[in-house]
């Protein structure tokens, strides 16, 4: 029986760290019962900062410090990773073979049950995804003979579920719009959002926008726009105003029929708190190799259609979005 369980990284900023949420949820899910460890080798993690808030419930202690690896005097004999510990199952998500070698050390006898589960080996084979979702779906699925799989992560604090069931009532066909993102380039054009979104109230159904807090203009804006739409995180009464940020995004988005987001952060929130979505993307490649875990996802990218994120039309994309929450294939 896997009582104690050990993740190896390298560590996570934002991104990555809202793109490992659904194999969080998948891991505890196949071990409910286990002590999850997480090691961030390099020492930083925003599942400390944050995310800390939305992993609560699902990893059990974070590790920082220590000689686990980030430098190559860690892989010498006498060092002790994780403090000499040993883990039932240690599964290493990073790449790097001498890294690999460190964790591996943190593994428990063989007869006494350990067992590793190494990305740094699976790379090496021909069929080793390239999108880092179906690599870590990999990895969850060898750690559990095949059982486990990501899933959505549903939020292990209660206000946050009461928040989102205070914001988002029962009743609405509710569909989320994120036009944010870290760089301009990244972003569609706002007046394609407002335009779904007149199509969305047309529909019948709700819109739902979710802002970041340095996009209070562009918030402003929708609301005189979109006078129908909701925007939760503003102006709130709901009595959980202490749940907010991507805690509260996560939580929201399993109220929601589908979501549309650029290719940044709220997109992977929206994904991880189980919103079927359609991810507007810049270019191919990274399309690939950063597809958000949603469950059901429909992805447009813009150097298909032209040149930029305004090249993709808005009859592209309020047809996906249709397919979505419709649940027409």
């Amino acid at each position: 029986m896997v009582q104690t369980v050990l993740i190896y990284s390298m560590g996570e900023v934002i991104g990555d760290g809202l793109i490992k949420l659904p194999f969080i949820a998948g891991l505890r899910a196949a071990f409910p019962d286990a002590r999850i460890s997480w090691c961030a080798a390099k020492g930083e993690t925003v599942y400390t900062t944050a995310l800390k808030g939305v992993v609560a419930g699902y990893v059990d202690e974070v590790i920082l410090e220590g000689a686990n690896g980030a430098a190559p005097l860690d892989s010498l004999p006498w060092s002790r990773p994780f403090g000499g510990r040993r883990f039932d199952l240690v599964i290493d998500t990073q790449e790097n073979l001498r890294r690999s070698g460190v964790a591996r050390r943190g593994v428990a006898a063989v007869e006494r049950g350990g067992r590793f589960v190494s990305a740094a080996r699976q790379a090496r084979r021909k069929d080793w995804p390239v999108a880092v979702t179906d690599r870590l779906a990999r990895l969850l699925a060898l750690a559990t003979d095949g059982q486990g799989a990501v899933r959505p992560l549903a939020p292990a604090n209660p206000d946050a579920l009461k928040a989102a069931e205070a914001l988002l009532p029962v009743g609405p066909t509710y569909v989320g719009l994120a036009p944010g993102a870290g760089g301009q380039d990244k972003r569609w054009p706002l007046e394609r959002y407002f335009e779904l979104a007149r199509r969305i109230v047309a529909k019948g159904w709700t819109p739902v926008f979710f802002f970041g807090p340095d996009e209070a203009e562009d918030a402003a804006i929708a609301a005189r726009e979109i006078p129908q739409a909701l925007q939760p995180e503003r102006n709130r009464s709901d009595g959980f105003t202490g749940v907010k940020g991507p805690l509260l995004v996560i939580a929201l988005a399993g109220r929601l029929a589908a979501g549309v987001a650029n290719d940044a952060g709220p997109g992977h929130m929206l994904a991880a708190g189980g919103a079927s979505l359609l991810s507007l993307q810049q270019d191919r490649r990274k399309s690939v190799k950063f597809r958000p875990a949603a469950q059901r996802l429909e992805m447009l990218v813009a150097e298909d259609y032209g040149s930029g994120m305004s090249a993709l039309p808005v009859d592209a994309t309020w047809a996906a979005l249709e397919r979505l929450v419709t649940g027409v294939a």
